[in-house]
């Protein structure tokens, strides 16, 4: 059995999109590209894609990573243009490699995101990300099923910074850009869930919704604060592979899920 790990983007109007209707949308797509998936056991047979991590709706995102098993091989980058075709354009599939290591799902714990705020002066922007700094905590509520919780936002975020002040089109309004790297913690703390807490030691109140896009997630390096790429493991045992043509042929394919 073959595994392939994929990363796509929501981009544009399509980071509307719930996760739900994103495995809709990517199991028609598998089906049009006519994948050979493998199928689960059971009264009701599913193709075997492991999701990993989904950004929340609503949100942007150039790294969303899952995992396919197919019953006979393909080439990684074929499939890739292949499904890429047989999705709506925001749904891009950029990315293909063959799982040459386990525990991809292992690597995701940390994301880089990116907040726009339109409306909002990068001068007030600053001011509150170095409260939120030097905040010991910075307590924050959301409303669940089961009513609202209180938990601190603060350890789960490694770095916050301003970024400039861009916009994505020419402007005569304010705009503040945030950059932040946020740990893959429980409870999970999202975006919004950062913005709470600017609020809550800074007042800062953006007139607009925020948005929101995730630039990266992978393995986070404590030493030096960077987020990792999590499919190079498998782009550099491929690469082993190709150059030890023995070792490429005896070389087991990896049965755990990611």
């Amino acid at each position: 059995m073959q595994r392939i790990r994929l990363r796509y983007t929501k981009r544009g109007r399509l980071r509307f999109t719930s996760h739900r209707d994103f495995q809709r949308a990517f199991e028609r797509a598998l089906r049009r590209a006519e994948v050979p998936m493998a199928y689960s056991a059971g009264f009701t047979p599913h193709p075997k894609v492991s999701y990993a991590n989904a950004a929340p709706t609503g949100t942007g995102s150039e790294a969303e990573y899952l995992e396919i098993a197919l019953t006979a091989p393909r080439d990684p980058e074929t499939l890739r243009v292949l499904l890429d075709e047989s999705l709506p354009a925001g749904l891009d599939v950029v990315e293909a490699v063959e799982a040459r290591t386990p525990g991809l799902a292992d690597r995701l714990t940390a994301s880089v995101w990116e907040l726009r705020l339109d409306g909002v002066d990068p001068v007030d922007a600053e001011r509150a990300v170095r409260a939120f700094r030097e905040a010991g905590t910075v307590e924050v509520q959301r409303l669940t099923k089961n009513g609202v919780r209180t938990f601190d936002a603060r350890p789960a975020v490694a770095h916050l910074e301003t970024h400039g002040s861009r916009a994505d089109r020419p402007t005569d309004q304010p705009c503040a850009i945030l950059r932040l790297v946020v740990r893959h913690v429980t409870p999970a703390v999202r975006p919004d869930d950062v913005l709470s807490g600017l609020r809550a030691v800074a007042d800062l109140a953006p007139p607009v919704p925020a948005a929101v896009t995730r630039l990266a997630q992978g393995l986070f390096d404590e030493e030096t604060g960077t987020v990792t790429d999590p499919l190079a493991p498998d782009r550099e045992a491929a690469e082993a592979l190709t150059a030890s043509p023995v070792a490429a042929a005896t070389a087991p394919v990896p049965e755990g899920s990611a």
